[in-house]
């Protein structure tokens, strides 16, 4: 009896939000400072800009709800991935589309993660061993006009291309 009496208090506190909550508490303002001195990656952020990590890019320019976005991995050699579509966002959720290689990856404000496990169809946007699995690049900007001059790179016939063109 007493077991069933502790778990009905138990879970009749689960769920329920402490009615005591202020906006400016002590804890609100410490997170917004974390944020601000770029500890804490800021959810809310755009998702327009331009993004790197070694030799990966990534472009976004548009709203963020919905957006264009590119891509250029160039590992020299024949090896590397180009590719242009378009990149809708649901919170920290992006649902990408490059024709028909489509997929979703997360965004956490700071940084753009592709999935490890990519469509078959998203093949064909890459040649010699290179991949668009696992991609991850971080913001190096927040400009549209320079996100949308990042060009396609390697031996492709599409180098040169405006991968964020509109």
């Amino acid at each position: 009896m007493r077991r069933a009496l502790l778990l009905a208090l138990v879970l009749g506190g689960c769920g329920r939000e402490p009615s005591n909550v202020v906006a400016d508490s002590a804890g609100a303002r410490l997170e917004a400072a974390a944020e601000t001195a770029g500890i804490v990656p800021n959810p809310n952020a755009p998702l327009q800009g331009s993004w790197a990590r070694d030799t990966d890019r990534v472009c976004v320019v548009g709203t963020d709800k919905i957006a264009r976005i590119g891509v250029s991995v160039d590992y020299g050699e024949a090896q590397g991935c180009t590719a242009s579509g378009t990149v809708e966002r649901s919170g920290d959720a992006l649902k990408v589309a490059f024709g028909t290689c489509k997929f979703d990856a997360k965004f956490d404000g700071d940084r753009i993660v592709f999935p490890a496990e990519m469509p078959e169809a998203c093949e064909s946007l890459c040649t010699g061993r290179a991949s668009l699995a696992a991609l991850t690049v971080d913001r190096i900007s927040e400009s549209r006009s320079e996100a949308s001059t990042l060009r396609s790179t390697g031996g492709r016939s599409s180098a040169g291309k405006l991968l964020c063109a509109n």
